[in-house]
């Protein structure tokens, strides 16, 4: 049996909980939550859990490490054990494969809301979570499974070591929100979305544990769940940016800000952030329902924040640093006049005689012949040379050489900053459907309305994801730009995710375009299996009026206005130039 002691369990685990003490079994939620990083959530800095119900001591089930639950899930080491539930890392012995498992007896008083969050859970069977493989009331027990990823990191791990890069920080934000975007659009929460509940794969993905079942298994509920999670995902941006945590306290190993100084932006607080990554940090973290951004609106849902995201400009990956030869490496060298000699070591003896070559002449007729061969040799290179004269007096003469600004290193000459992106306002929008069979042509000013809850809808299709030949060529919107504009890029919000959409940009010659798709100029093209997609022209393409032309949609469920199969939505177009 596992002994309970208040030494601290060590162990970075995949149970979606922070490394807890074990506690004895008079810890409450209120106590626990001094025991462990504190969630700060809010700018209030609470040392409890916001929402978590207030309950009496409850008693650990015993259970020890060689435990089998349903014959099945062999318990191997308890990384958290609190408030009358432990989190194991097990061995599920039928499929021999590591898993996690959350424990807590039958009569505790959250067992039937865990339950039913795992089922919930683990009917969303989204990727980007941490799946949940089983939930079951057996035997006075209650335990959940979920998967175990043995090759993933945890983001308190990844912080530890210093603050994100760029990049690595845009997929962060980029990725969570997608997830916790659709995850909502199901009705889930996480609640408690903290730095020990993303993984980052080997791969570069993020999956996120502990949908819904960390939250209940604390008893947290939120009347905003959505507002919570959105400045969750901030807090976390703002941690991958500096290495702090944006509140007053310490938290998840990472040292707060100073105290009495407030919300401070991420470039603030270092050197070198990433300013369009530093606002986005700062519209989703809102205190009291006010932004502490500078200029854009908070972002208070994570389908605003996903969206947000994608309307920026795409952040590359850097270049690989170049790696020096190690110190012992020697370059290879030849010595000269050493071919078809034998190799001078100190002591060595020659196996072979040294050729030596024959003397001069030195005779009369020798000297006479040198004589000649030297007399011979002089006029051939005095008749060469004026033939090669000859020849470039006939020719044009030579343009002027380079001046010394022509022949400049570009390196030397000073970079010329890349201009800002700027936005192109829509004026109106009309659908295209050369097929005369329109879509929801009424609601086509809703996606560009900044209206992150409305949008314009397709119609739902039985084949799919790809439009073409069954279903038709495609679907589509023509925007007006009012004049004509250097178009150079797009960020579209979607409300669908799956495999797969396809969107492409066309420059045409007005609402009602009189030429077929076909006869267009192709500005750019993109596909997603998300929310989101970012669309960037190779050279800016000039025209009042751009097409955005759809030809495949994933698949979405039933919803209330159309039945399941193939469409899509599109909740808010952006063209910068």
């Amino acid at each position: 049996m596992a002994e309970r002691s208040t030494a601290a369990v060590d162990v970075a685990d995949n149970s979606g909980d922070d490394p807890l003490t074990a506690e004895a079994d008079t810890t409450t939620a209120d106590g626990a939550a001094e025991t462990q990083d504190a969630v700060d959530t809010s700018a209030r800095n609470t040392d409890g859990e916001q929402g978590a119900d207030e309950q009496p001591a409850i008693t650990t089930p015993e259970l020890h490490s060689g435990h089998k639950l349903a014959r099945r899930y062999r318990l191997e080491e308890c990384v958290t054990r609190l408030d009358g539930f432990s989190s194991w890392r097990a061995v599920d012995e039928k499929l021999r494969r590591a898993v996690g498992v959350h424990v807590l007896p039958a009569d505790h008083p959250r067992a039937r809301s865990v339950l039913a969050a795992a089922r919930s859970a683990a009917l969303l069977g989204d990727p980007r979570f941490v799946q949940v493989l089983d939930a079951v009331e057996e035997n006075d027990l209650v335990y959940v499974v979920h998967e175990w990823l043995p090759d993933a990191t945890e983001l308190t791990t990844l912080l530890a070591a210093g603050p994100l890069e760029p990049y690595d920080a845009y997929q962060l934000v980029s990725q969570v929100s997608q997830a916790m975007a659709a995850a909502h659009r199901e009705g889930l929460a996480h609640l408690r979305l903290t730095p020990s509940a993303v993984l980052r794969t080997s791969t570069g993905q993020y999956r996120i544990r502990g949908l819904a079942v960390n939250a209940a298994l604390r008893g947290i509920r939120e009347d905003r769940p959505q507002r919570t999670d959105t400045e969750a995902i901030g807090a976390l941006l703002y941690a991958a940016l500096t290495q702090r945590w944006p509140y007053e306290n310490d938290a998840h190993g990472l040292s707060g800000l100073p105290k009495g100084v407030g919300l401070i932006a991420p470039d603030q607080v270092r050197a070198g952030v990433h300013r369009g990554l530093s606002e986005l940090a700062m519209r989703a973290l809102v205190n009291d329902g006010a932004t502490a951004s500078r200029q854009e609106p908070a972002c208070t849902t994570p389908d605003e924040l996903a969206a947000a995201v994608a309307a920026m400009p795409r952040i590359r990956p850097p270049e690989p640093a170049f790696t020096p030869p190690p110190a012992d490496y020697q370059r290879t060298t030849y010595q000269q006049g050493s071919y078809g000699r034998p190799p001078q070591y100190p002591g060595a003896v020659p196996t072979q005689p040294v050729i030596v070559p024959p003397p001069p002449l030195q005779t009369r007729t020798g000297r006479a012949l040198k004589w000649a061969v030297s007399a011979l040799l002089i006029a051939a290179l005095g008749l060469g040379s004026w033939q090669i004269a000859d020849r470039l007096l006939e020719q044009d003469p030579p343009s002027p050489g380079p001046t010394d600004s022509q022949t400049a290193d570009p390196a030397e000459t000073p970079d010329e900053k890349p201009k800002e992106p700027v936005l192109l306002p829509v004026q109106t929008a009309k659908e295209y459907a050369p097929d005369n069979n329109p879509q929801n042509a009424k609601d086509v000013d809703k996606t560009y309305d900044s209206d992150r809850q409305s949008y314009w809808r397709s119609r739902s299709y039985v084949d799919g994801p790809d439009l073409a030949p069954t279903v038709k060529a495609g679907v589509g919107i023509v925007y007006d730009l009012g004049s004509e504009k250097d178009v150079a890029a797009a960020a579209i919000a979607l409300r669908y995710s799956g495999d797969h959409t396809s969107i492409s940009l066309y420059a045409t010659d007005g609402l009602s375009p009189s030429t077929p798709v076909s006869g267009m100029k192709q500005i750019a093209k993109g596909q997603t299996k998300g929310q989101a997609l970012q669309l960037t022209a190779e050279k800016p393409v000039k025209s009042r009026y751009v097409l955005l032309w759809m030809t495949a949609m994933p698949y979405a469920p039933y919803d209330q206005y159309s039945g399941a199969g193939h469409k899509q939505a599109i909740t808010d177009v952006k063209f910068t130039g």
